[in-house]
């Protein structure tokens, strides 16, 4: 998994504040909005979360759907996206076979052990040249190159992600669905500190990667001790956001 798995429910009423906010859900919508092809009708967002992204999805012509497996988050998402949610995993969706124009799941598959199950279902629930847009390499994002980074980088465990993009891709092409174009964006308010990565490390928020004993946990943080400007953020990840269409 990407992260820790949080606790979604206990989440979800400080969620959005923690994660971006507005700006970040913003970019994330435009860069979905921007790959869906003329003539897309119906979305369904997978993990909606607290609807921050999915509200943003809605234009006029495009019924926007939302799914969560958590009561608070969906709770939450009431507010925004009324009457057009479902409590659901991931896995099992309430949908018939090719009943939807596209599917996006943004930022769920770096969390979930999983990924084949849902890659699948989003392809069954398509229809034929319908999309599925998901992020992939988030924890490869982050890197962004700074003197964090560079404390970071040799403990990285390239590749271990289960949001892989060649992961992904291969279960893609398993279940019918066909690689096209897709785009990135920024991940606002993302950006790194010393004192928050080292903060981040002690609660093993970076177990996809992190493979070090308590005693490199220890060293690392002195490490990120030692880095100037211990709160300012250094540069925002920009996230790969990748499209496969539905093959008839």
């Amino acid at each position: 998994m990407g992260e820790t798995l949080l606790d979604y429910d206990a989440e979800a009423a400080h969620y959005d504040e923690t994660r971006g906010g507005v700006p970040r859900a913003e970019a994330a919508a435009d860069a979905v909005l921007r790959l869906l092809p003329p003539g897309t009708r119906t979305l369904l967002d997978l993990a909606c979360g607290t609807g921050l992204v999915t509200e943003r999805l809605a234009r006029p012509g495009l019924a926007v759907y939302g799914a969560d497996a958590a009561h608070a988050m969906l709770r939450t998402a009431a507010g925004r996206v009324p009457g057009r949610l479902v409590r659901a995993d991931a896995r099992r969706l309430p949908l018939p076979d090719g009943s939807v124009d596209a599917v996006s799941a943004v930022w769920l598959l770096h969390l979930v052990p999983f990924t084949e199950e849902i890659v699948a279902e989003a392809a069954r629930v398509l229809r034929p040249g319908g999309v599925f847009l998901t992020t992939v390499d988030k924890d490869a994002a982050h890197d962004v190159g700074s003197d964090v980074d560079a404390l970071l980088r040799p403990h990285r465990a390239t590749g271990a992600g289960s949001d892989h993009a060649g992961r992904v891709t291969a279960y893609a092409a398993a279940h019918g669905l066909t690689p096209a174009p897709g785009t990135t964006f920024v991940g606002h308010g993302q950006g790194a500190t010393p004192r928050g990565t080292a903060e981040k490390l002690r609660r093993g928020h970076y177990a996809s990667w992190f493979r070090g004993t308590a005693a490199d946990t220890d060293a690392l943080c002195a490490a990120l001790a030692g880095l100037p400007d211990q709160d300012r953020p250094r540069a925002d990840p920009a996230y790969p956001l990748v499209c496969y269409v539905r093959r008839g």
